[in-house]
């Protein structure tokens, strides 16, 4: 992991934690009971080594230990064990300026210069210093940058570093509050310089010894004279795939003053009781120390001297969080109670739950399910591989060679393989949800997320959000906003049928730049439909545009698919090359007779194309025939040309191996060839293309309301090589294009590749197709936590068996399910298992981050 990264959410995650705070009040014995049962409950599940202590009026009420102070010598923890308090340390490095402060040994108005010359910042107080208002940056910022791997920093090269670097304050000092570690490194440094001793000394005479402090001490790297200390203190750890290492001191930890304190639960009590009273400093001098800073401007924030203040002062806390760290303390004025959690072992689950329990708030402890004996394919297109799975609730938790817990579901995997939940890229499956909520037809064949708002229809984003209040579903949903809709929205449904002019462009901009902030993954456009035929290509390239501004991306059904498809191809390039987005290609195809067979000349131009920096990909289905209207086949929309017609029936599709499968007209011709419909009416295929065409425009005129769609067909029109050659494109996924009723792509895609491409034909290894299926689909839709088993990655899974994973939907039986699919998850929570739904329906609507 990238360390900057890894800091700057560390620090956000103090801050968080914090912010979960509540107010505690007087704890009943069955608050402390339910506390206990699920510590240890924790503890059982890998979610907690460490301790708890709660006390009131200095009295302990509660404490628990639990897990291993060390993983080398598996020394058993104890509430005398003694932690690495992180930034809880920042409380005891104010106290020690307050006790110099009270000798009149410095002031807060005092300049850090005066004291620290090499500091290279005139006019920062010890003030700012201690309230984070200094506008100073972090120190592991400046280290990690500009030092190397070997040079543990100290003190003294922190100063140094500024010094040499001198780099910008974050803001004017004394203007806003922002926490700041290297403010505390500085103030240690001040002791040190003022108080005549290494910190760690001063330390040692003016608190741990004046409070008889046992089991605390300061440590870091490299120090002069360690003592028993690094015998004695607590190591952090941290458990990754069923395993603990260790998470302890790095190469920033030969600072102290942020953190490197170290102290047990016991002496934490005896130090906040301490607070109480006037053995270190007085009372005077102490209140100031909770009392919110003042910024420039007479605003305050609640922060004082290591302290954060809460309920105008009734309640003082701080966090400490660093390597395998996560500790707290808090201290409530009012009814005196103190809660102290110390943790070693890099999971914070515990302060929540305490939270939880002491609050009155609803306990959850994380649910697990341990998948085992299975042949894991990740989604990476890596090798097969014998590991087990772990899931937390509904993301996935660990990998490799695990062990059950207590009471843990276990699901034996019997030699299967587990791979990530398919993602179907282009889907109309939407639709039958409002009937169908359990999703057979995509559960069915391994789908857990579909991509919707396809060939530039689309609902808007709150339209989304409020279906999934009103209607659970048992898969996931992510869309892009449809071109055709944002121009029926401006134009008005009847007249699309042109170019938007300047001003209703404007107004399509600002409908996408409002799902954009919604959280719609981009643009979608169905150019070869009417409704966004007669767009021209600028009208596309600038509502492309708003999309890169919200790192979204562009799909597109491109303006050809026969014989206009070099100009369309040479279209989709140039959104990609001039809005500087990724584009891709939706259910990529040749449709065009005398064209078959220029698949790999089709495909160097995309190669091609993406060396130049275009980021192109596409989808594709394993079928040879598509699902549209009748009238795609009339690429110039003259669909009363006789010439065209007979066009569409020699170059377009095949009459003979080409079904209707709805006409409102006339119900009697679905499920008929046009070749059959045709000697049925006594008439050239040409003359009934055209003829249908008439009667469900006439049918559309007199029935305005009619909401189903009026025709449809499944026109064979492909070469099987071709889509062999495009299903194996490396920049390639996998879609349906499908819905519940309809094209047998609606039940079968998934499943049909696995059996037939990859098991029967080999045109790939089941690792690469499993890729195409998922994290390919991922990566193309800008979808960064699903698509690849990884840790803290959503639980979208599917458990199937290779050697009998098969689609059984056709032509004359659509609906008909997949064989093969053993259990597929959504979020955690099985939805399908052995040819049934379980009624659980997880699915959420996901957005563009």
């Amino acid at each position: 992991m990238n360390t900057k990264i890894k800091l700057s959410n560390l620090f956000i995650t103090i801050i968080l934690w914090f912010a979960s705070i509540q107010s505690y009040s007087q704890l009943s014995k069955n608050q402390l009971k339910t506390l206990d049962s699920a510590l240890v409950v924790l503890h059982e599940k890998a979610m907690f080594n460490g301790v708890v202590l709660i006390a009131q009026n200095g009295k302990v009420q509660y404490q628990k230990a639990l897990g291993i102070a060390n993983l080398q010598t598996q020394t058993t923890l104890s509430t005398a064990s003694s932690f690495n308090l992180a930034s809880i340390s920042k409380q005891f490095i104010a106290m020690m300026i307050m006790q110099l402060k009270e000798k009149n040994l410095l002031q807060y108005k005092d300049k850090v210069q005066q004291f620290l010359p090499n500091f290279p910042y005139k006019n920062i107080s010890i003030r700012q210093l201690l309230t984070h208002t200094s506008g100073l940056p972090e120190y592991f910022d400046l280290a990690i940058r500009y030092n190397n791997t070997l040079d543990t920093l100290n003190n003294d090269k922190l100063i140094q570093l500024l010094a040499d670097v001198q780099p910008a304050l974050n803001f004017e000092s004394g203007s806003k509050w922002e926490y700041c570690n290297t403010a505390y490194v500085l103030l240690a440094s001040i002791i040190e310089k003022v108080g005549g001793m290494p910190v760690e000394d001063f330390f040692n005479k003016n608190i741990t010894q004046p409070l008889h402090l046992s089991n605390t001490f300061i440590y870091y790297l490299n120090m002069k004279n360690p003592l028993a200390a690094k015998s004695q203190r607590v190591f952090g750890f941290k458990r990754e795939n069923g395993q603990n290492y260790l998470n302890d001191l790095i190469r920033l930890d030969g600072v102290v003053g942020d953190g490197n304190v170290y102290s047990s639960a016991e002496d934490l009590l005896k130090w906040e009781q301490a607070l109480y009273t006037n053995k270190l400093v007085s009372q005077q001098t102490l209140k100031e120390a909770f009392t919110p800073v003042k910024l420039n401007d007479g605003s305050t924030y609640p922060y004082g001297f290591g302290w954060f203040i809460k309920d105008d002062g009734k309640i003082l806390q701080h966090t400490g969080s660093w390597v395998g760290f996560l500790n707290s303390i808090d201290r409530n004025l009012i009814d005196k109670t103190t809660f102290i959690t110390l943790s070693n072992s890099t999971n914070p689950l515990v302060r929540k739950v305490l939270n939880d329990i002491l609050t009155g708030g609803t306990l959850h402890i994380p649910t697990t399910q341990l998948i085992t004996n299975i042949k894991l394919i990740d989604g990476t297109g890596s090798p097969a591989r014998h590991e087990s799975v772990r899931l937390k609730d509904n993301k996935i938790w660990e990998i490799g060679n695990l062990k059950a817990f207590n009471n843990e579901s276990v699901i034996d995997g019997k030699g299967m393989v587990l791979a990530p939940g398919f993602i179907d890229s282009h889907s109309h499956h939407f639709g039958g949800l409002e009937k169908i909520p359990q999703a057979i037809p995509t559960a069915s064949q391994g789908i857990t997320t579909i991509v919707i708002g396809q060939d530039g229809g689309s609902y808007s984003m709150d339209s989304l959000e409020n279906f999934f209040k009103k209607r659970p579903v048992a898969v996931n949903i992510a869309s892009f906003t449809g071109h055709s809709t944002l121009r029926a929205n401006v134009l008005g449904a009847r007249s699309l049928y042109r170019t938007a002019k300047a001003s209703e462009l404007e107004q399509m901009k600002v409908l996408l730049q409002k799902e954009m902030e919604k959280g719609s993954l981009g643009l979608n456009t169905g150019l070869e439909y009417e409704s966004a035929f007669f767009s021209n290509r600028d009208e596309v390239l600038q509502l492309a545009k708003i999309v890169k501004d919200f790192g979204g991306r562009y799909m597109s059904h491109i303006r050809s698919e026969d014989i206009n498809l070099e100009e369309a191809i040479d279209e989709i390039i140039e959104i990609g090359r001039t809005a500087k987005i990724p584009v891709q290609i939706s259910h990529i195809k040749i449709a065009k007779k005398d064209q078959w067979g220029k698949s790999p000349q089709l495909l160097a131009q995309l190669q091609k194309a993406r060396a130049e920096g275009v980021d192109i990909t596409a989808d594709c289905y394993p079928y040879n025939f598509w699902n549209s209207t009748l009238r795609v086949l009339f690429p110039n929309r003259d669909y009363t040309n006789p010439i065209s017609a007979e066009f569409a029936v020699n170059q377009l599709f095949d009459p003979a191996q080409s079904v209707l499968v709805r006409f409102a007209p006339n119900p009697n011709y679905a499920g008929k060839t046009i070749s059959a419909i045709a000697e049925e009416r006594k008439e050239k295929p040409s003359q009934t293309l055209m003829n249908l065409i008439a009667i469900a425009a006439d049918f559309e005129e007199k029935n305005p309301d009619f909401k189903e769609g009026i025709e449809a067909i499944m026109g064979k029109s492909m070469d099987d090589t071709d889509v062999s050659n495009f299903l194996n494109w490396q920049y390639t996924n996998f879609c349906s294009d499908g819905s519940s009723s309809g094209h047998p792509r609606g039940h079968g895609t998934f499943t049909r590749i696995l059996g037939r491409y990859v098991r029967e034909q080999k045109l790939m290894s089941l690792e690469n197709a499993i890729y195409k299926m998922t994290g390919l689909s991922a990566e193309h839709l800008g979808i960064s936590d699903r698509g690849i088993i990884a840790n803290g990655n959503y639980a979208d899974l599917v458990l199937f068996n290779p050697d009998t994973v098969i689609d059984n939907a056709n032509i004359q039986y659509g609906k008909a399910l997949s064989t093969g699919i053993e259990k597929v998850w959504v979020n955690g929570q099985i939805v399908y298992q052995s040819f049934l739904v379980t009624g659980k329906c997880p699915g959420v609507l996901i957005k563009r981050k």
